[in-house]
């Protein structure tokens, strides 16, 4: 018999699957007026704990309570529990006020209460439309309808804000904290935390399927030293002056210092003795985001190699650092192309040899050399053929033929072809028997019809 309290306790609780092991040993309860905030970045093992936590799946080893019970041995659990898993279980053909009588029939509740938790997740206008024209903000909301159904003194959501706009996710963490305000259990899991900063007490972080921080937002604020922001004209000078003087520096990838250990005034006299221009200087207590990225830090690490210098780094090493971010020269073809480097290798250590003058290539090798894809040269003209290009400007026929041999005839003319200077008083009667003979027969429907 569960003991009504409300209360969600997870004791050393292991699930494997095979040789990955998803949930280590976990250990947290989760108290009644308050909203618990379950956190960790995709696969870290949020949505397999809340199985386990849901009667959904079995456990490796340990387990989980629900009212001091396991879940499969609550007698009514729609009215204790009320879970959102999955916002896109919904028949298309359903409007949402059908979808939700369906579960109304199934608990025994009256259909008026499908339209009492519409109204309440903001879709009362909505109620007749079908799901399948849903946008996912709203699958969302009707989701959140199903799980509030039975009344429900512990609520379980699973991503509850993904899809939502600005003003969906205004509303759900105002309904949230008033949820939690009557005296009722409220789990969230989620990846997005600056939201979950403005909604939580209490907070859960899960990094690998491990806890790696349990207890009050306020508390890990606390436990995390603040830090200063900083923009100066000479990062590496007064990062320089801060490491000697025992001050903790950070460079980050927007170009500011993160210092740790002073505040901004101490900063301030550092810079003004280092002859540095401040150009920018803000205290930053830690966010739940940038708590979180220090506290699940490295379980899906990319490159190790940083943007800028890293900690500790001296002007001499950032400059080699950089040097290896330099693409190597790409070799180029052609004549006279001396000191190609090759890659990895330092342009001192080569001793390339004296450049030689440009010449010219042997024609008789230009010929042999030519690309098998080109067209080919037209023949060569005999000396008696003939005449400049009727379509070439005055007097460009008479250089050509000073300074190369005389071109044949254009291909495809024939030899019979002559300029069009040649024969002026032909062509003319020609043009006007042609249109003639085309107006006949286009008056009289053809010779062939």
């Amino acid at each position: 018999m569960h003991d009504g309290s409300g209360r969600i306790l997870v004791q050393q609780l292991h699930k494997s699957f095979g040789p990955l092991t998803a949930v280590q040993n976990l250990d947290f309860a989760v108290e009644p007026g308050s909203v618990t905030g379950f956190l960790g970045p995709n696969g870290s093992g949020k949505t397999t704990t809340l199985r386990m936590i849901l009667g959904l799946m079995k456990p490796t080893s340990g387990a989980a309570y629900v009212e001091g019970v396991p879940f499969t041995r609550l007698r009514n659990p729609a009215r204790i529990v009320g879970a959102v898993l999955d916002s896109q279980s919904f028949h298309p053909g359903h409007t949402a006020r059908g979808h939700l009588r369906c579960y109304t029939a199934a608990l025994g509740l009256p259909d008026e209460q499908a339209d009492q938790v519409l109204e309440l997740v903001g879709l009362g206008n909505a109620a007749r439309r079908k799901t399948k024209g849903f946008s996912l903000g709203m699958r969302q909301r009707l989701a959140l309808a199903t799980a509030l159904l039975g009344d429900p003194r512990i609520l379980v959501l699973d991503e509850p804000a993904n899809g939502m706009d600005p003003e969906g996710i205004a509303w759900l963490r105002g309904f949230l904290k008033a949820y939690a305000s009557t005296g009722r259990t409220v789990l969230v899991s989620s990846h997005l935390l600056r939201e979950m900063e403005h909604t939580v007490d209490h907070v859960v972080i899960v990094s690998r399927g491990r806890s790696v921080y349990n207890g009050s937002l306020e508390q890990l604020r606390a436990d995390r030293q603040s830090r200063v922001l900083v923009r100066v004209s000479d990062p590496m000078t007064l990062s320089s002056m801060l490491r000697e003087s025992g001050v903790s520096t950070e460079y980050l990838w927007d170009g500011k210092l993160a210092v740790t250990g002073v505040d901004t005034r101490g900063i301030a006299d550092l810079a003004l003795r280092a002859g540095v221009a401040i150009q920018e200087l803000q205290e930053s207590s830690g966010d739940l985001e940038q708590l979180f990225f220090q506290l699940t830090e490295g379980q899906f690490a990319g490159s190790d190699q940083p943007f800028g210098p890293g900690q500790g780094a001296t002007p001499g090493a950032a400059g080699q650092q950089q040097q290896q971010w330099q693409p190597q020269p790409a070799r180029q073809q052609g004549y006279g192309q001396q000191g190609f480097v090759q890659p990895g290798q330092q342009p001192s250590q080569q001793q390339p040899p004296p450049q030689q003058p440009f010449q010219q290539p042997p024609q008789q090798w230009q010929r042999s050399q030519q690309s098998p894809y080109q067209q080919p040269a037209p023949p060569q003209p005999s000396p008696d053929a003939a005449a400049p290009s009727p379509w070439a400007p005055d007097g460009a026929g008479q250089r050509l033929s000073e300074s190369s041999p005389p071109e044949s005839d254009p291909p495809g003319l024939g030899g019979g072809y002559r300029p069009r200077t040649d024969q002026p008083e032909q062509r003319e009667p020609e043009r006007h028997e042609a249109e003639h003979a085309g107006a006949d027969e286009d008056a009289y429907g053809g010779e062939n019809r």
